[in-house]
């Protein structure tokens, strides 16, 4: 059986598919003794289409990811298994078609720090993800099976050749894409990179699931504690490469210079939980490099949520070249060039 959707690209806007869809929804709330009582609220992107689905007992939430993105179908019901405490548990799960139904998660972390901006709340939050990735990793591999993506250092070389062949993707010498001294660049630094996995390899530290959009919009803050989600970009890989679009994304909203001992303290935070295996040295080595080599992994995960013939996607697009250019960036904790 294939865990993963039909590579045929579905039509969502079909009078089949939403019946199909619509069907499917009500037989998993019918399992769960509920029902809908109005009308679905639809969010499409390219990546994935949303209803907002009333029912007799509170909205849920209906998803139906791409074929780039399908693995999140399988990987939150992977999860929910795992650490059942870090994410919504699905009401139903279709692994085949890449669809899942969830309740709904409550204030999100971005609605309580647009009230109270203290970074607190990501010294809380982190850890919990921190905790969700150590008891994940011991299903690596399985994951990989699943058809989650792999990008564990020792094959991120590999993808990023492979990604650099992609021209159409990376848009070099176009508007809005590569340049051409850029991607000439890029193609140079292949050995340096390769080096820089290798080590970060070496050090040890077993890869896990990895977010890879980790920012406060994808975090619930509710009483029953952080629940993390919306895992289509994520992939199985080197746990701390979480940290570049986390801290990144808590420096543009609260403006932090890269210095700022804030953010080092999240990071420190975030890395506590593998202190029992790791001197603390080794451990921000580990987290410099995971971030360093991230962008790539950034790059691959827009080309996958944009493997659609949907013409939306060209809004998207600058995306996958604008990511991989990001390799000779400064990563969050490094003073702007």
């Amino acid at each position: 059986m294939t865990t993963i959707a039909d590579e045929r690209a579905p039509d969502w806007s079909s009078d089949e598919w939403q019946a199909q869809a619509r069907s499917w929804v009500d037989e998993q709330l019918g399992n769960a003794g509920r029902r809908v009582t109005g009308p679905m609220e639809p969010r499409v992107r390219p990546w994935s289409l949303v209803w907002r689905v009333p029912t007799d007992d509170g909205p849920v939430w209906f998803k139906a990811n791409n074929r780039g993105t399908a693995h999140e179908a399988v990987l939150i019901a992977t999860l929910a298994g795992l650490t059942p405490e870090r994410v919504l548990a699905p009401i139903g799960v279709d692994r085949e078609r890449g669809w899942s139904l969830l309740p709904d998660g409550g204030e999100s972390l971005r609605d309580v720090l647009g009230r109270d901006p203290d970074l607190a709340h990501w010294e809380r939050a982190l850890p919990g993800y921190a905790a969700l990735q150590l008891a994940t990793a011991p299903h690596a591999a399985e994951l990989v099976a699943l058809g989650v993506p792999d990008h564990r250092p020792e094959v991120l070389p590999e993808l990023l050749a492979e990604l650099l062949d992609d021209h159409e993707s990376l848009r070099v010498g176009a508007e809005g894409g590569l340049a051409v001294a850029t991607y000439e660049r890029l193609r140079a630094e292949l050995p340096a990179y390769a080096q820089r996995c290798r080590r970060l390899a070496d050090i040890g530290i077993p890869a896990t699931v990895q977010h890879d959009d980790l920012h406060d919009g994808n975090v619930f803050a509710g009483p029953a504690g952080y629940r993390y989600f919306d895992w289509g970009d994520a992939s199985v890989a080197h746990p701390f490469g979480t940290l570049l679009v986390t801290l990144r994304s808590i420096r543009y909203a609260t403006a932090l210079s890269a210095d700022d001992a804030g953010l080092a303290r999240l990071r420190d935070g975030y890395l506590e939980a593998w202190t029992d295996r790791y001197d603390r040295r080794t451990l921000v080595e580990a987290a410099d490099l995971a971030m360093n080599l991230g962008a790539v992994s950034r790059s691959l995960s827009w080309r996958r949520a944009l493997d659609t013939a949907d013409p939306a996607r060209a809004e998207y697009a600058e995306a996958v070249p604008g990511w991989l250019a990001e390799l000779f960036a400064a990563t969050p904790l490094q003073p702007d060039h």
